[in-house]
C-alpha cells in the first residue's frame, strides 16, 4: 500500500485533546485525510468496531485498511509513512518520543480531570465550550448530570484533584526542562510539542490556572499550535487552598 494514495480517516470527537494533536500533525504534514465525527457517548462501541476489541477511545486513524489508534501510534506512523516535516528530526529523535510518551503519561489525564473537576463547581460555564455564553438554569441542570457522570467515567475525586493540582507545577518544570534540551519551543514543531501543547491548551480553560501558565514555554507552545480553543472557567471554581501558588 502507498500511504501517499492511500484514503485517510481520523476517527475523533471535535473536543479532545489527543484528537487536536493528530489534527495537527495531518496539517502540518499536509496530507490529504477525512474527518469522522463521532457522537459522544455511543463512539466506544464505535471505535471498538474498527479498531478492535478493548480499544474504545479516540483518536483512530485509517490509512488504506490499516488501523493505528491511539495518539502516539499514530503520530510515530506518520512520520514513517510521510516524512515531509518530520515529528522527530534528528538528533533528538529519541528524546523526543520519550518526551511525547512523557506528555501522554503524565500530563494528558490533567486534560480531563481539571475542567472537568473545575465545572463541579462552576457547572454554568460548561456553555462556553460550545462557543456560547454561560448556561441558564436549564441548561445549568443539564450541565450538572453531564459532569457528574464525567467524574464517575473519570473516577474524579476531590482528593484526586487536589493531588492532580498539587502537582502540577512539577509537571510544568519538566516541560520547561524539555524546552532548555531543544526538544519543545523551538522554530519547528515536533511531536512532543503536539502531544503537551494540546494538553495544556485546555487546562488554559480553567482560570485558576492562570497564574501558574503565565509566561511559561507550556503555555507558549499551547498558543502557538492550538490557538482557538472554546471554553472559559472563571477563576475560583477550586477552593483557594486547592491550588498551588504560582
Amino acid at each position: 500500500m502507498n500511504p501517499e494514495t492511500a484514503p485517510i480517516q481520523l476517527h475523533l470527537l471535535p473536543q479532545s485533546h489527543p484528537c487536536l494533536t493528530v489534527r495537527k500533525a495531518l496539517e502540518l504534514k499536509e496530507v490529504d485525510f477525512e474527518e469522522v465525527v463521532l457522537e459522544t457517548g455511543s463512539h466506544a462501541a464505535e471505535v471498538e468496531r474498527i479498531y478492535g476489541p478493548g480499544r474504545t477511545t479516540v483518536p483512530g486513524l485509517m490509512i488504506g485498511g490499516d488501523a493505528v489508534h491511539g495518539s502516539t501510534e499514530i503520530l510515530w506512523r506518520l512520520d514513517r509513512d510521510f516524512p515531509q516535516a518530520p515529528l522527530y528530526p534528528e538528533p533528538n529523535s529519541e528524546r523526543i518520543r520519550e518526551a511525547e510518551l512523557w506528555a501522554d503519561r503524565e500530563l494528558q489525564d490533567l486534560g480531563r480531570w481539571l475542567p472537568f473537576g473545575a465545572l463541579y463547581f462552576r457547572p454554568e460555564a460548561m456553555g462556553t465550550f460550545a462557543g456560547a455564553g454561560q448556561l441558564d438554569p436549564a441548561g445549568t441542570d443539564f450541565a450538572i448530570q453531564f459532569v457528574r457522570r464525567s467524574w464517575k467515567y473519570h473516577d474524579l475525586s476531590a482528593v484526586k484533584l487536589a493531588g492532580a493540582l498539587a502537582g502540577l507545577p512539577g509537571l510544568i518544570s519538566e516541560i520547561e526542562a524539555f524546552a532548555r534540551e531543544g526538544l519543545v519551543a523551538g522554530s519547528e514543531p515536533t511531536a512532543a510539542d503536539l502531544q503537551i501543547g494540546s494538553t495544556v491548551r485546555i487546562l488554559l480553560t480553567v482560570g485558576d490556572l492562570d497564574s501558574l501558565l503565565k509566561g511559561t514555554a507550556a503555555e507558549r507552545i499551547a498558543l502557538e499550535y492550538f490557538p482557538d480553543y472554546p471554553g472559559s472557567i472563571p477563576a475560583g471554581a477550586f477552593p483557594e487552598d486547592w491550588v498551588p501558588q504560582a
